[in-house]
């Protein structure tokens, strides 16, 4: 599987050029503790090597070649962080035979400089914001611009995105399995839910079903009650909940790198007010018919604005507003992202939807006068001809919601 990726990569490289790729390395927190590392999505994405310091090189000058760097074995290190992934088990995952140590990588990329014609060299570039970090990427092109400025330096990374946006089999299995655990924890999170608890506590219920299957979190959840929930990405989960309070909870599960992303909204005493339902009702409305939008050919664009739609007749009949100009105030966010290795995966607003995409679909009310905010999240994967809804087993109708929290 990860042979032929690479295969569709290099496929569109240039003769006599070089691709790059580092699976990066954990930032450190404090003092001698570092983040958890994640390795670089693309990197895992062609090696299925998920491990500090590895680097994927590539090379069609004369033959092409496939090689890859790992890290050498310490055994004083592994005493104190773990076994390093050994030359055998690096081959046997990734299905390259040439493997290095990357305390090598420097000298042997010179030796490629001298012993062939290399023309171009291609890197992993992507940026969020103008004054991060370089990346091992970014300084590795920084140094060859001043070392070797005859060498073109190119960017893979739309090459690998775009071929990371239609999922196979495999990642489609792996995402319903993320989803069908959290479907678990989603139910015995609800079930133990009672007035009076704090939102950790009702997190923690969620975390046990995780624990037991062990998996992680694909993102920090999400367990806002009452007020709270108004606030799109609140964290904090810290307050006791009231009684006739919703509780919104934005979740998901990692499995074996995929991620789901799943929101459900419940009365945390396991009935639903009258008002609740009415703004739940819209909201689940908006749900069910962008959802059935979900098609090849559509933009993610066009099923927000499908959304507001909803929402808007929706918020007039609530006696929110009267223009849709008026909106924003109760729904100020899109109602889809793509879903892969990251949980807002690649591709953009204006990608036409194809079959093997993956995408959520997350209608949204927030109405901080009344502290009720409600938002409903399903994972979708585009069809030939339609969608399917991943997480279509997953409680959202009302009935059925306060029918098993009845347990």
């Amino acid at each position: 599987m990860y042979k032929k990726r690479r295969e569709s990569i290099t496929d569109k490289i240039k003769k006599n050029s070089l691709v790059v790729v580092f699976s990066g390395k954990a930032p450190r927190n404090s003092e001698d503790n570092f983040y958890k590392f994640n390795s670089n999505r693309n990197f895992f994405y062609l090696t299925g090597i998920n491990r500090e310091n590895f680097i994927y090189l590539y090379n069609n000058s004369e033959k092409e070649e496939e090689t890859l760097f790992i890290e050498k074995p310490n055994e004083k290190m592994e005493k104190w962080v773990g076994r390093f992934l050994k030359e055998e088990k690096a081959k046997e995952i990734s299905k390259i035979d040439n493997i290095k140590f990357n305390e090598e990588f420097t000298k042997y990329l010179i030796t490629l400089f001298k012993d062939y014609d290399i023309e171009n060299i291609y890197l992993d570039f992507k940026n969020w914001e103008i004054d991060e970090p370089l990346t091992q990427s970014q300084k590795l092109s920084k140094v060859l611009k001043e070392k070797y400025p005859y060498i073109k330096i190119k960017n893979i990374n739309k090459y690998i995105e775009n071929l990371r946006l239609i999922k196979d089999k495999k990642e489609i299995e792996l995402t319903q399995r993320a989803i069908d655990i959290t479907k678990e924890a989603i139910e015995n999170m609800m079930i133990k839910s009672k007035t009076g608890m704090f939102e950790y506590q009702i997190e923690a219920n969620y975390n046990y079903i995780l624990d037991n299957y062990g998996v992680t979190t694909s993102f920090d959840t999400i367990a806002a009650s009452g007020e709270n929930a108004v606030i799109l990405h609140y964290i904090n989960n810290d307050s006791k909940t009231e009684d006739d309070d919703l509780i919104l909870c934005d979740l998901g599960v990692k499995y074996k790198e995929y991620n789901s992303d799943i929101t459900r909204t419940f009365p945390v005493n396991g009935k639903f007010t009258d008002r609740q339902k009415e703004v739940y009702s819209v909201v689940l409305e908006a749900n069910k018919k962008v959802i059935e939008e979900a098609k090849p050919g559509k933009t993610l664009l066009e099923l927000n604005e499908l959304a507001k739609d909803i929402l808007f007749e929706g918020c007039k009949k609530l006696g929110l507003i009267k223009e849709k100009d008026e909106l924003s105030k109760y729904y100020y966010h899109s109602v889809s992202h793509f879903l892969g290795l990251d949980v807002h995966d690649v591709g953009g607003k204006k990608i036409k939807l194809k079959k093997g995409m993956m995408i959520t679909v997350e209608p949204g009310l927030y109405i901080e006068e009344e502290g009720i905010g409600i938002r409903i999240e399903d994972d979708i994967l585009i069809t030939e001809k339609d969608s399917i809804n991943l997480s279509k087993d997953i409680l959202k109708e009302i009935d059925e919601i306060e029918n098993l929290m009845k347990k």
